[in-house]
């Protein structure tokens, strides 16, 4: 049972009854004079307004976060396009390239083996040429040995005689 309903409680000789009427007259002398009420609204309102300016700092920072968020977001994609086609330019870059490529290569080779070709040529006519010089060379020597072996055989040679005498009449 609570102690407000007990009648010792609210005898006289009580002490407990006097610093309950003493609590009372120290709140009503608060209230009245120092008006605690009013201050500790004011307060709160203070406060309130204080969370209040804090949370609209907040979500003004949400916002700019936001909006910086959505910026790189574009920023990284605009990026990744601007790769992908620098990657595409890079790969037809190098397909043109190699293509230019095999298409000089194919006609180095090809002018190597004319130039080969001719070179070859080249060199079958000069050893033909060198083949007819020794031959004809060597039928000379032969010539002239068998000439002088003849000669040295003969003292006379008919021919050489008969030509001779015709020479003396074609001179006059």
């Amino acid at each position: 049972m609570p102690v407000f309903f007990n009648a010792e409680f609210w005898s006289l000789a009580n002490p407990e009854l006097w610093v309950g009427v003493g609590l009372l007259l120290f709140v009503g002398v608060v209230v009245w004079v120092a008006k605690a009420p009013q201050m500790i609204a004011a307060h709160l309102d203070a406060q309130a307004a204080k969370i209040q300016t804090d949370l609209d700092e907040a979500a003004r920072l949400r916002a700019e976060a936001e909006a910086m968020l959505a910026d790189i977001r574009a920023q990284r994609e605009d990026g990744e396009r601007q790769a992908g086609e620098m990657l595409a330019a890079a790969k037809a870059d190098a397909i043109r390239l190699a293509a230019d490529a095999k298409v000089k290569l194919e006609d180095q080779i090809a002018r190597r083996a004319a130039l080969a070709e001719r070179k070859i040529a080249s060199a079958e006519a000069q050893a033909a040429t060198d083949v007819k010089a020794a031959a004809a060379d060597l039928a000379a020597r032969a010539a002239e040995h068998i000439l002088a072996a003849r000669l040295a055989s003969a003292t006379t040679d008919p021919q050489v005689d008969g030509a001779i005498k015709d020479l003396a009449t074609r001179l006059q």
